[in-house]
């Protein structure tokens, strides 16, 4: 067992209070809800939420139009699909870095 006083073998990363990142994690907007799911639950639901993506805030009714699935049997299925759209990356902060 891994003693808490280890150092981790991840690098840290420090995140900087002064610069706010726009919208919401995914997965605190997935965690808002009960699955299965459909997709049209989803919208209305959580449509107008703005989640956080590496291209920027962005709606997550307008991910969900670009969705072929119809129904989400899990949190695990709903945030894969989105994820699969918006892509791997840093999320910018609003200065854009």
């Amino acid at each position: 067992m891994a003693d808490d006083n280890e150092e981790a073998d991840e690098p840290v990363v420090e995140l900087d209070e002064a610069e706010p990142v726009d919208g919401a994690p995914l997965a605190r907007v997935s965690s808002r809800l009960h699955w299965p799911l459909q997709k049209s639950e989803v919208d209305r639901k959580e449509g107008e939420s703005t989640i956080r993506t590496p291209d920027g805030p962005q709606e997550l009714s307008s991910l969900l139009e670009q969705v072929d699935e119809t129904y989400f049997q899990s949190e695990q299925e709903f945030t894969d699909e989105i994820r699969s759209l918006v892509g791997p990356g840093p999320v910018p902060t609003a200065d854009g870095s």
